[in-house]
């Protein structure tokens, strides 16, 4: 069996900016400003230093989590956050990409499909 080659990038981000029709029951992550965010993400990391061969953000399609968007994964970890504003995003940079951590209030579980189930894990972890 051949090892896998070397990977391109160190790490990879895919930021949603699906669009789905206006008034759609599960919403997409355009409507929520997820160009302008991913955008702002992008020249954000290249004004830091770390884009290029050590990471890409890129635009992804629909990455079926509608309902908690905007979204991201990064991977190679696998990590998902949902994020509204810019400052999300630089605690994102900061805590994950370059210190290796994790912003736990934006992290999002694989059993979180709509908004509630979030809410009521981050009430459980405030009780």
């Amino acid at each position: 069996m051949t090892a896998d080659p070397p990977r391109y990038f160190e790490r990879h981000v895919f930021c949603c900016t699906n669009v789905r029709e206006p008034g759609h029951k599960r919403g997409c992550c355009a409507e929520k400003n997820a160009a302008a965010l991913r955008d702002y993400m992008k020249a954000k990391c290249k004004e830091l230093g770390l884009a290029g061969r050590k990471l890409r953000v890129n635009n992804a399609g629909c990455l079926d989590r509608c309902e908690l968007g905007p979204n991201l994964v990064i991977y190679p970890e696998g990590v998902w956050y949902t994020y509204k504003t810019e400052a999300d995003l630089d605690e994102i940079i900061r805590v994950h990409l370059i210190e290796g951590g994790r912003v736990e209030r934006l992290l999002l579980q694989p059993q979180d499909v709509l908004p509630r189930d979030r809410d009521k894990r981050s009430a459980a972890a405030a009780s």
